[in-house]
């Protein structure tokens, strides 16, 4: 019996569409394709932190009386940053501030990713000393961080130090950095006004 040619040629188009389809539909299962990492700006839901943070700095001292010093201080390291959700990864962090022994500490941080981008804080908390709680706030950033609001907390180790010099390099860490932040769109600005002046007439500013 005689091929019919039309079908001989349905059932070659067939062969050759046949695979095209199956591959259509295996990258619809698998879901397109493959997302990169989340960004800290998708959301403005508060998410949490955990971290430590490994430091060197140097401090000096001006005494006023026998119970009562005040110092200046400035240290930077690596701030390392865990969780699910978390901020980043790694920061290098940088420190100034200054310590009353009758007030507590206050001072300001910043926190530099690998891209360049920053995280601004605050800093305030009990006196300086061998083992003290601090409190943080995040205060802005840049790049992939504008927007940035937050709090945290860690409890001050010091590891290496002499705390009765006047003026002495220290090292020091905190292994239970605990806080939150979230992202929130800064409001974008409005245009600028047209400097092209309206025909027949002047520009007014």
């Amino acid at each position: 019996m005689e091929k019919n040619p039309f079908r001989v040629a349905a059932s070659g188009h067939v062969r050759r569409v046949f695979p095209l389809a199956l591959l259509a539909f295996v990258a619809l299962a698998c879901g397109g394709p493959a997302k990169g990492p989340e960004s800290p700006q998708t959301s403005g839901e508060w998410r949490t932190f955990e971290g430590t943070l490994n430091a060197t700095g140097n401090r000096q001292v001006l005494r006023l009386g026998p119970d009562r010093k005040c110092a200046i201080f400035s240290l930077s390291g690596s701030l390392l940053l865990l969780g699910e959700r978390r901020l980043g990864q790694g920061f290098q962090c940088k420190i100034i501030g200054f310590n009353d022994t009758t007030k507590g500490i206050g001072g300001w941080s910043t926190w530099t990713d690998t891209a360049g981008d920053q995280v601004f804080g605050e800093i305030k908390g009990e006196p300086i000393g061998a083992r003290r709680r601090i409190q943080g706030t995040i205060l802005g950033g840049t790049g992939r961080y504008a927007g940035i609001t937050g709090e945290y907390e860690f409890v001050w180790k010091l590891v290496v130090g002499d705390e009765a010099a006047d003026e002495a390099d220290f090292q020091g860490r905190a292994d239970d950095i605990r806080g939150r932040f979230r992202l929130i769109a800064p409001a974008s600005s409005s245009p600028p006004k047209s400097s092209i002046a309206p025909e027949g007439g002047r520009y007014r500013s």
